[in-house]
């Protein structure tokens, strides 16, 4: 058996593989969403990163969020877009409130890859927090139905 970090929040502690990407959130919907065993479409994930970058850029441009996070997860996202990381997005195609956990996803890999990037480590979320920075300005209810309409 591989070896695990803790993630902590409002629901508790669940452990989650160490060098995983993915979070505590993305944790749960494998735990209670595996209904067919079926992933969703490569080309969904690469745009869903697509808007991820898009937003970081405009926040940067707001002043909303600062250079050096914009760049990490730009570079990030651009993993994602490239191929990378493709294993960090297991969640069945199948899923409960309206794409939340493919969201949440999103932003807890690229959250945890930009704070590598940034020398820090997975699963604390900070400097880069997977709310706090990537949904600033958007919520699963905006992106989610954008990289379908996109992807399609």
């Amino acid at each position: 058996m591989g070896s695990y970090r803790e993630e902590k929040d409002f629901l508790g502690v669940v452990s989650v593989p160490a060098e995983a990407l993915y979070g505590i959130f993305t944790r749960r919907a494998l735990d209670n969403f595996m209904i067919s065993g079926l992933r969703i479409d490569w080309e969904f994930i690469k745009t869903l990163a697509q808007i991820k970058k898009a937003s970081a850029l405009a926040n940067n441009e707001l002043g909303l969020l600062d250079d050096e996070l914009c760049e990490a997860i730009g570079r990030a996202a651009d993993e994602v877009i490239s191929g990378r990381h493709e294993g960090e997005f297991p969640l069945d195609v199948f899923q409960a409130g309206a794409g939340t956990p493919w969201n949440m996803n999103m932003n807890e890999v690229l959250a945890n890859r930009a704070n590598q990037i940034l020398g820090a480590a997975l699963g604390e979320y900070r400097p880069v927090h997977p709310n706090d920075h990537f949904n600033m300005a958007q919520s699963s209810n905006d992106v989610i139905p954008n990289a379908i309409r996109i992807t399609a």
